[in-house]
């Protein structure tokens, strides 16, 4: 072989690989923009029991959510009687809480965005399934599975340059009719901090969907919170009007 032709080849090799690289990030991309649209849907009217397990104690909170795209979430807490009428509302990346016992709504600033939200193992972003995962990070798929018969995507998400996120990188396990089975959080020394499994897979507003969630950190084996959907429909829209300081403060029922 002469040295034209080696170097031929090396160049169709790079072509090659780097045509291949691309072609993969754009399907991972596509793949995770699917997985949370899926989840979301258009809009979505919900009411879950998250179920906070401590080792000593157990706490269930009734929550009514209502959601509008990927950006726009407000939950109100029916029950227990002491936390009933509590609320968030997030508004793209910003987010507010009301305590009607005070009459108060507050504003939360950006760095109290990954914290806990009512006590449980889910963030308040966590909650309020952020856009954040399509837009600051980068995926790639880094292998198959099965899953009840179907294919599972396994997908390694890194964060973009000087993107605004916690997480040095997560990992999503997503299905090929796009229901996100997993996701795992890791730090910036990519090291596992928490992991979400969705359970129960079944039908819920009108297509298969995991009725359980579950979130539990990795240092710890009996903490963890559970959203168990009791009721899910999915909607073509809802008002804007709903997600507003005015509506979490005197929310629908």
């Amino acid at each position: 072989m002469t040295t034209k032709s080696i170097v031929d080849l090396c160049l169709s090799l790079f072509v090659f690989v780097a045509l291949f690289a691309k072609a993969n990030g754009q399907d991972a991309q596509a793949l995770v923009e699917a997985a949370v649209s899926y989840y979301r849907g258009e809009a979505s009217i919900s009411t879950v029991d998250m179920t906070i397990h401590r080792p000593n104690w157990e706490r269930v909170i009734t929550i009514k959510a209502w959601t509008k795209g990927q950006k726009d979430s407000i939950f109100i807490i029916l029950a227990p009687p002491k936390d009933n009428g509590n609320g968030t509302l997030k508004r793209g990346r910003e987010m507010w809480t009301y305590n009607p016992k005070v009459n108060r709504v507050i504003k939360l600033p950006p760095s109290m965005m990954s914290q806990a939200w009512m006590g449980s193992d889910f963030s308040n972003n966590d909650l309020a399934k952020s856009d954040s995962v399509i837009e600051d990070y980068t995926h790639t798929i880094t292998g198959t599975e099965i899953h009840d018969g179907k294919k599972v995507y396994v997908i390694k998400s890194m964060p973009k340059p000087e993107a605004p996120v916690v997480w040095g990188m997560q990992k999503l396990k997503i299905r090929e009719d796009h229901i996100l089975l997993s996701q795992e959080f890791y730090d910036e020394d990519l090291k596992l901090v928490k992991a979400m499994t969705g359970q129960q897979i079944q039908m819920l507003g009108g297509k298969l969907f995991p009725k359980v969630w579950k979130m539990q950190k990795s240092d710890v084996k009996d903490e963890y919170t559970l959203l168990d959907y009791k009721e899910l429909m999915f909607k073509q829209d809802l008002p804007d009007s709903l997600f507003t300081l005015s509506s979490l403060k005197n929310p629908r029922r």
